[in-house]
């Protein structure tokens, strides 16, 4: 999530629901996976042409995304392999909506749109890869306008509303913008070295 609204957001829900799944004793781990299967239902919804729906189910996904992380910290279950499994998850329920967006587009002949969804998942990944790529190199990359919680809102709402192409489009283009934001980062950290 973009700094600027990091700040802004208002944690006490968060807070509230983390503490009720810690005492029924589910795992970090199975959130991950329970939002998995739901990105899965939302991308098969949205090559079923049920746009609508699946952008209301992409953004319960997204909530879900938020919790696992969360419930691992607050109740000390935090492990290397969770973040992993998390981050991993992350890239396909991100992915599976938008094939399912392309899939419905190549049925419906848009090809306009097919290219948008190519271009907005390349994007998508590329601003996960460059990140993880450049923490793993050692060097920070927590910059960019355009992060995995506002491309989730952007996309499930864009697809609740009518506004699809619009929404594919705008992460297609800012998505695609922040990787590069952030290879720009790591290079004025390396001197481009």
């Amino acid at each position: 999530m973009h700094p600027a609204l990091r700040s802004r957001f208002p944690r006490h829900w968060l807070d509230f629901v983390v503490r009720a799944l810690a005492r029924t004793g589910v795992t970090p781990n199975a959130i991950s996976w329970a939002g998995f299967l739901v990105a899965v239902a939302s991308g098969a919804l949205a090559g079923s042409g049920l746009l609508v729906w699946a952008g209301a189910i992409s953004l319960f996904g997204g909530a879900l995304d938020m919790l696992d992380g969360a419930l691992a910290r607050q109740t000390g279950r935090s492990t290397v392999f969770g973040a992993l499994l998390d981050s991993s998850l992350d890239r396909y329920d991100e992915a599976v909506l938008l094939i399912g967006v392309c899939y419905w587009s190549a049925v419906n002949s848009d090809n306009t749109l097919v290219l948008l969804c190519v271009l907005a998942l390349v994007g998508s990944l590329m601003v996960s890869y460059v990140k993880a790529r450049a923490e793993g190199l050692g060097l920070t990359c927590d910059v960019g306008m355009f992060a995995r919680p506002e491309r989730v809102v952007v996309m499930g709402l864009g697809l609740m509303v009518g506004l699809h192409v619009v929404a594919v489009a705008l992460v297609a283009v800012i998505a695609n913008i922040t990787a590069m934001q952030r290879l720009l980062h790591v290079y004025r950290q390396t001197g481009g070295a």
